[in-house]
Formats: structure tokens, C-alpha cells, sequence
């Protein structure tokens, strides 16, 4: 059995915040994940378990491999519908941040949430939230925030009458955040909340497919290109790397999800720890999109927060550089000299 995640009194305050607003507003952050859309369309179907009818609202687009889920017809893009969002915003009386723990992470939206009067309840699993919220719940040992949606919607009692609408996008989120069930999931709840989802008749076996099986020719044409010509391998620190200039991405018809996954594959590199993917944007000259793996105790997050502009989970994370690809580059081996004695130990 599940133990609580919440205090009786921070759990009637959740309800009592629900219950007492009408315009309810499900947010995640910019390019959202599996994770983010999961955990958003996730707790929109807690929000109508609980009689309420929640929108949801993410501030650009997400992969096509996850726009098979359940409800996702019914997601507000921000950068496609501003004007009517910001109204939306503005007037709302609850605000569901989900799976950010930041505004800044929630992009062009973040004036418009910042502003807002509406009360904010925040779900998330990464370190050091900044959010000032009415109600905080932050789980950074959680696997994922879709887990966390999940041991609300038990704690609240809500599980018995949910569906597969429900079920569907927290399993989708809990797998794609752990890569398949691969990292940060050793805790055996994590496997008892597995088996409850699965008595709602979903299709673990196709959610999979659906996600890692859903990509077109140039996509797996880019990955083999990545392996081929791109992958640095710094043999005697465990590391390697890749950099994604446009014209890379121009080549293979690159559309948004495409890399998704590209870094966790020089993993299977016999001892690497770390492993990181440089990509330039498609628009803004001088941005590079900085992702990093690693396993075991190495911390990813570490290196990310400390020459990346990110931060995240031990063997997961993100960042950012406002530079060219080649001196993205120069910081990456920078970054593979300073924790030499880690990525060596």
C-alpha cells in the first residue's frame, strides 16, 4: 500500500482550493516532455474526477510522438493562442503548475502566470523550487511528476473511478521520464503503481510502441548520422558527446521530438558515465540546447547546473548556452576536465 504523500491538512487544503474555483488552469513547461503532457492530462482527469472541468495550457508544441494520447486534442497551445490565454490567465481562480520548478521554465508564459491572481498549486519532482505557490508539492526523489499525480489522485481516493483517460498519459509520463524504466526507478512503489494503472486495461506494450516506435525515416537516419559522423568519445573519461548544428537538422527535415532520445544511445557504450548532446536552435542564432545522461552515482546535475545553465536529476538533465556550437563545444570538454576524477573513478 502507498503511503500518503500529503499531510490530512495539506491534502483537505487541495481539495478545499479545487472545490472552491471555478476557471482551473493545468501548466507545464516549455517544450513539454512525456512527463509534462502526461502529468498535465493526468491531473485534468483528477480535476474532473473531482467535478470540475480544467483546461490545460502549454506554451509551444510538443513531440508528435505523444499526440496520440488521450484528450491531447483538447491542449491550448500558448504561442498559437496568446491573446485568449492571457485572458484565461488573468481570470483564473487555481493554476495547477505541473512539472517545473520554476516560472522562467514556463517560457513566454511566464509574465502572464507570474501575474495572475488565481491561487497556484505546484506538483514537481525537480531540486530547489522557486514557485511561490499557496500549496507546493515537491517530490524531488519522485520519478517522475506523473507519479506524483498518481499518488494524489489515490491519496484523494479518486483511483477506483478513474479510466484509462487517466491512465494512459501517467503511465506514458512515469516511463518516458525513467527512459523505459531504465533510471531513477528503483523504488518498488514505482512497480505497484505499474501494476494498479495496468488494471485500468491499458496497453503498456503500445504506449511504448507509440512512443519509441513512432518516428519517421529521417528521424532514424539523423540517429545513425549522430553514431556515425557525430559521436565524440573521450574514451579516457567515460564521456562522449555530439553537437546538432541547423544544418544538420535542415538535412534530415528535423521537426520538433526528433532528438528526443538521441543521448541516452552512446550510453550503451561499454563504462560511459556521461554522456552529453549539443543542439543548435532552429530560429535564435546563438542558443544551443544542452542535454546530459549519465548513470550510476555520477551526477549529471552537477555538471549541468555548474557550465550549462540547467540543472535537473542525477542522471538526467538540461541546460542551456547562449554561445556558438564550437564554443558549446569548448565548455563541454571544459566540463569533462573539471569532473576528470569522477568520470574516471
Amino acid at each position: 500500500m502507498l503511503e500518503n504523500i500529503l499531510s490530512e491538512q495539506a491534502c483537505e487544503q487541495l481539495r478545499t482550493l479545487v472545490h472552491q474555483a471555478e476557471t482551473i488552469i493545468c501548466v507545464c513547461h516549455r517544450s513539454p516532455d512525456g512527463d509534462a503532457i502526461g502529468a498535465c492530462l493526468g491531473f485534468a482527469e483528477v480535476l474532473r474526477m473531482m467535478g470540475k472541468e480544467p483546461q490545460v495550457i502549454i506554451p509551444d508544441q510538443y513531440p508528435d510522438f505523444l499526440q496520440w494520447m488521450p484528450n491531447t486534442e483538447k491542449i491550448i497551445r500558448y504561442d498559437k493562442h496568446k491573446e485568449g490565454c492571457d485572458w484565461t490567465i488573468q481570470h483564473a481562480d487555481l493554476i495547477v503548475c505541473l512539472d517545473f520548478n520554476s516560472m522562467s521554465r514556463t517560457g513566454d508564459m511566464t509574465a502572464a502566470l507570474e501575474s495572475s491572481p488565481a491561487n497556484k498549486v505546484l506538483i514537481d519532482h525537480h531540486l530547489d523550487p522557486d514557485v511561490k505557490a499557496t500549496l507546493a508539492i515537491s517530490r524531488p526523489n519522485a520519478s517522475s511528476t506523473c507519479e506524483l499525480v498518481f499518488r494524489l489522485a489515490w491519496q484523494l481516493g479518486l483511483f477506483p473511478q478513474a479510466g484509462k483517460h487517466f491512465a494512459v498519459p501517467v503511465y506514458c509520463g512515469m516511463m518516458t521520464d525513467t527512459g523505459g524504466f531504465t533510471f531513477n526507478s528503483n523504488d518498488p512503489d514505482i512497480f505497484f503503481i505499474i501494476g494498479q494503472l495496468l488494471t485500468k486495461q491499458i496497453n503498456k506494450d503500445k504506449i511504448y510502441r507509440n512512443v519509441y516506435h513512432n518516428y519517421s525515416e529521417n528521424r532514424i537516419r539523423l540517429m545513425g548520422y549522430v553514431l556515425y559522423e557525430k559521436l565524440v568519445y573521450d574514451a579516457p573519461r567515460h564521456a562522449a558527446y555530439f553537437t546538432l548544428s541547423r544544418s544538420d537538422l535542415k538535412r534530415f527535415q528535423f521537426i520538433k521530438g526528433d532528438a528526443e532520445g538521441l543521448v541516452n544511445i552512446p550510453q550503451q557504450i561499454r563504462g560511459l558515465k556521461l554522456s552529453v548532446s549539443l543542439r543548435e536552435d532552429t530560429e535564435k542564432d546563438n542558443l544551443i540546447w544542452v542535454s546530459l545522461r549519465s548513470v550510476d552515482d555520477f551526477p549529471c546535475n552537477e555538471v549541468a547546473a555548474r557550465f550549462f545553465n540547467g540543472g535537473g536529476h542525477l542522471n538526467a538533465s538540461g541546460g542551456r548556452l547562449e554561445c556558438s556550437l564550437d564554443e558549446a563545444v569548448k565548455i563541454t570538454k571544459e566540463a569533462f576536465e573539471a569532473f576528470e576524477d569522477q568520470l574516471k573513478g
